[in-house]
């Protein structure tokens, strides 16, 4: 389905310019810009895939990856076709930089499903949500209705004036910070590392619950000075914010070998130093799933793979030194 989009101009000659993200793509008619999902016809900018989701399930919060959002929990997840950044690396590359079939779910059927199966709310994940923009709102609007949560997993690429119209559809967000250098961004990643800090900023300075994933990359981010500079960059917004670090494998176009897992463990070290609530992703190793409280280090909550199990919160307090968790449970 289609749907007249929002964030865009007209141009001589039926050329469009959408303005959703920091691209500004130009688009002729009968074409579609870099995400795959906006489209040009007759002069008029569209969303091409209003409520066209690659997939429909119920997944556990800790999938996302939330871990201080309703722990053990479980939320319906669906998501776009297409994507606004192209990294070589891409996990998901079949969904998000590849034409995948589509099933259409529109807004009310989502905030129906976002209801069922004991789901907190809906997630917007697997590709890129936030150039489904229109949708959001829309299925955003009818979640809540419901009673429900709003989740984004995204990447972060968004203007600030449509970012602005979204937050109070939004209650949590997993952002990926792929990297903190400008040119990785905008070189490899065919990315804007401003749009992404922006993003985060905003979002955290709005009171919506906030967790960064950053998947180390061999040869493209793993150097101990990015990985501070990201961590100063988290510490310094909010100190408290979940930092998942996560480990690459090869696919899509990037062939380098897989993190080194004692790699990844010495920037979980380094991480909590000044983000207590750091966690590593991709591969397991004992306990660095796992929550503490950041003052006495009693344990909050025990994960085993995507389970989790709230063992040191009784009514929002830890149990032995009563500070307060400050997150959903």
């Amino acid at each position: 389905m289609k749907k007249i989009a929002k964030y865009w101009e007209q141009n001589e000659n039926q050329l469009v310019t959408c303005n959703l993200c920091f691209h500004h793509c130009k688009i002729k008619p009968g074409q579609r810009g870099l995400c795959n999902v906006r489209g040009n016809e007759q002069g008029k900018l569209y969303n091409m895939e209003f409520g066209e989701t690659i997939s429909i399930s119920v997944d556990p919060i800790e999938k996302k990856p939330l871990f201080h959002f309703f722990p053990d929990s479980v939320i319906t997840s669906i998501g776009p076709n297409g994507c606004n950044l192209d990294c070589p690396f891409c996990q998901n590359s079949e969904i998000s930089q590849q034409k995948s079939p589509t099933y259409f779910l529109s807004p009310e059927q989502a905030g129906e499903l976002s209801a069922q199966n004991n789901s907190i709310g809906l997630a917007y994940t697997y590709t890129e949500p936030l150039i489904w923009f229109e949708y959001l709102l829309e299925a955003g609007e009818k979640v809540r209705e419901r009673g429900g949560y709003n989740v984004l997993v995204s990447n972060g690429t968004i203007n600030p004036e449509p970012l602005k119209e979204l937050l109070p559809v939004i209650d949590a967000a997993n952002i990926d910070l792929k990297s903190f250098s400008s040119k990785t961004y905008k070189e490899i990643l065919k990315g804007d590392l401003d749009s992404v800090l922006n993003t985060i900023t905003t979002l955290v300075e709005n009171n919506i619950h906030v967790e960064i994933t950053t998947l180390i990359v061999t040869g493209l981010n793993d150097s101990e000075s990015e990985i501070e500079d990201i961590i100063n960059f988290l510490a310094e917004l909010n100190p408290e914010i979940p930092y998942h670090l996560s480990r690459y494998f090869p696919h899509y176009k990037y062939q380098q070998r897989p993190t080194d897992t004692n790699l990844i463990l010495s920037y979980y070290e380094l991480a909590k130093q000044k983000l207590p609530h750091t966690f590593i992703g991709n591969f397991f190793h004992s306990d660095k799933e796992n929550s503490y409280c950041p003052d006495c280090k009693h344990l909050w909550i025990k994960r085993s793979g995507f389970h989790s199990e709230v063992v040191g919160i009784e009514n929002g307090l830890c149990l032995k030194c009563k500070r307060e968790v400050g997150f959903p449970i």
